[in-house]
């Protein structure tokens, strides 16, 4: 992901978070952490129009899934999934050995999705989204 792909991520931000959708700045502030301690894709559809996109957060031994949507209409697809495959394999590339994300819990199709990867509940994070959601924590080993 570049800066000039962020009209399109922050149309798709806002859409896919309506009650807690990260700033552009906050985004910018992201993309600026690239490669230091930052990784960003999208995914293009084949007309090269932005239709997901994931972020992932690395320091030490440890990584974090940031961010992960895609369209409404594109899900289902696999893309999702293959934008979680890259942020893997980048934490893998940059020796991390675990990985950890949010997910609300509300959210049970997304759930089901990182559950899939591997990724075990470990806790829970008490209204943790604006709109008071709680968000469960989850963690994956990262095999070499």
């Amino acid at each position: 992901m570049t800066e000039a792909d962020l009209p399109a991520v922050m149309a798709l931000e806002r859409a896919t978070f309506p009650l807690d959708a990260w700033s552009e700045g906050m985004m910018r502030g992201e993309l600026a952490d690239q490669p230091r301690t930052r990784h960003y894709v999208v995914a293009v559809d084949d007309d090269d129009l932005i239709i997901g996109y994931a972020g992932l957060a690395v320091a030490a031994d440890q990584a974090d899934v940031q961010t992960i949507a895609v369209l409404t209409e594109r899900q289902r697809e696999g893309v999702g999934s293959a934008m979680l495959t890259e942020l893997l394999d980048e934490a893998r590339r940059r020796a991390a050995q675990e990985i950890f994300l949010e997910v609300r819990a509300d959210n049970p199709r997304a759930r089901s999705v990182y559950e899939r990867f591997g990724f075990e509940e470990i806790g829970v994070r008490r209204r943790y989204y604006d709109d008071g959601t709680d968000a469960i924590m989850m963690k994956r080993k990262l095999d070499g």
